[in-house]
C-alpha cells in the first residue's frame, strides 16, 4: 500500500520518469536514498511496472484519433477480443464495457483515410457485427496514470 509520500513520488515520476532520486527528493522533502528505497519497494510490490517515454502522436504524424465502439455477434469472450485488437498497432487502448456495446477501442491514425482502413479491418473481424466511431476533435485533458 502506498502513502502520501509514495503518491508524491509517483506524481513526480509520472511527469518525468527520468528524474533523478535527488531531484525527486527535493520535490517531496526526502533524501535521494530514501526515494530510491521507496521506488524499489513500489517496483517490488508491482505499483510501478516500468518507466517509459510519453510521445506526442501528432508530432510523429499520427494526427487523427477516434474511439470505436465494437458490437460483437453472439457471446464473444474478452480473450478473443483482446487477441484480435492487439494485432492493430493503431489501437492504443481497448476496454470491454457495460451497455449495448461490447468493446471500445481508442485508435490513432495518420489521417482520416488511415482511420477508415483501420475501421474496415476491425469490421472484418469474424466476431464483429458492427462498429460506431467517434472522432476526437480536441483532447482537452490527458493525465498520466497516477493517483489523484
Amino acid at each position: 500500500m502506498t502513502d502520501d509520500l509514495d503518491a508524491a513520488i509517483l506524481r513526480v515520476l509520472a511527469v518525468d520518469a527520468r528524474a533523478t532520486y535527488a531531484q525527486i527528493g527535493q520535490q517531496v522533502a526526502l533524501s535521494a536514498p530514501a526515494v530510491k528505497r521507496r521506488v524499489d519497494r513500489m517496483r517490488d510490490d508491482g505499483v510501478i511496472r516500468g518507466f517509459t517515454v510519453r510521445l506526442d502522436p501528432a508530432a510523429l504524424g499520427w494526427q487523427t484519433e477516434a474511439f470505436v465502439e465494437i458490437y460483437c455477434q453472439g457471446s464473444t469472450s474478452p480473450a478473443t477480443m483482446r487477441a484480435a485488437v492487439e494485432q492493430y498497432p493503431e489501437v492504443v487502448a481497448a476496454s470491454t464495457v457495460t451497455g449495448d456495446v461490447d468493446l471500445v477501442v481508442q485508435v490513432r491514425a495518420r489521417d482520416m483515410r488511415h482511420l477508415e482502413q483501420v475501421v474496415e479491418r476491425l469490421v472484418a473481424e469474424p466476431f464483429v457485427s458492427r462498429t460506431r466511431s467517434t472522432v476526437v476533435l480536441s483532447a482537452l485533458v490527458r493525465r498520466p496514470d497516477v493517483m489523484p
